[in-house]
């Protein structure tokens, strides 16, 4: 894996490169320098760095002169591949290379949606390597977590149809209300399988802050609600916003999401 230097946010990002061979990738990354703790955003399934809540929560540790770090996965954004050759693996292996790369010190993870599962399974790789990473987590904050989506909140709830179609072409063109109808993969959902957390305890070693919308028709409460019975953490938050959507964007939800991170930072 090869790096290059971090850009100054408000220019063209930096890239690193992950993966080898025909899997070998870049990684768009915006990378603010200041102090601790670091702010590392993990963003959804089909968003980018752009989004609404990356961008509010860069402004704001600038404001602060707090370091911040958001980047795009591959086949997301400015970062290169299709998107239908994404995984859950392939997707972890980005954030990892990135949090390596340029987080150091303590590290407020904020995780929105697929951010959220991807912001857990980061927490317990980073368990298993005990002392070695330089930097740590002072806390997650997760909005909407949708932990273990390709199975629970795809694959349980897709027809017989839709699941024949995945299994025998590969792919199946789902709708969106947010914009284009994008492809679910047989290698997305068999993938997913590798990396479930909801079945046992959750362990990520921090506080946790979750936002979650009442009016959610992506992410049920529900879900959110499982999530806290598997982490066996004292200090976990769940704040249930009781008009909130999937996407938790109004200002009133970024004022949320911004004094979650405050209050664990």
């Amino acid at each position: 894996m090869t790096n290059s230097a971090a850009a100054p946010n408000g220019s063209d990002p930096a890239f690193i490169s992950v993966g080898e061979g025909a899997a070998e990738r870049r990684i768009a990354v915006r990378a603010r320098a200041g102090h601790a703790p670091g702010l590392f955003w993990l963003g959804g399934f089909n968003s980018d760095m752009t989004g609404t809540k990356a961008v509010a929560l860069d402004e704001w540790a600038a404001e602060r002169g707090q370091a911040c770090v958001r980047f795009d996965y591959s086949g997301h954004g400015s970062s290169s591949g299709a998107f239908a050759d994404g995984t859950i693996s392939r997707w972890l292996e980005d954030s990892l290379a990135v949090f390596d790369r340029f987080a150091t010190g303590p590290q407020v993870v904020i995780g929105s949606s697929m951010g959220g599962w991807m912001a857990l399974l980061l927490a317990r790789e980073l368990i298993r390597r005990g002392g070695e990473a330089r930097a740590k987590l002072a806390g997650l904050v997760l909005i909407a977590p949708a932990s273990d989506f390709t199975e629970a909140l795809m694959w349980k709830g897709f027809s017989p149809e839709i699941r024949r179609q995945i299994e025998t072409e590969g792919a199946w063109m789902r709708p969106s209300d947010y914009g284009d109808a994008y492809p679910i993969t047989r290698a997305l959902i068999e993938d997913g399988r590798n990396h479930l957390l909801l079945g046992g305890a959750i362990s990520v070693g921090c506080p946790v802050r979750i936002l979650q919308g009442k009016q959610d028709p992506d992410v049920p409460w529900t879900h959110a609600f499982a999530l806290t019975e598997r982490l066996p953490c004292e200090d976990v938050v769940l704040t249930l916003i009781q008009d909130g959507d999937h996407r938790l964007s109004r200002p009133q939800d970024i004022a949320r999401m911004l004094a979650a991170v405050e209050e664990i930072g």
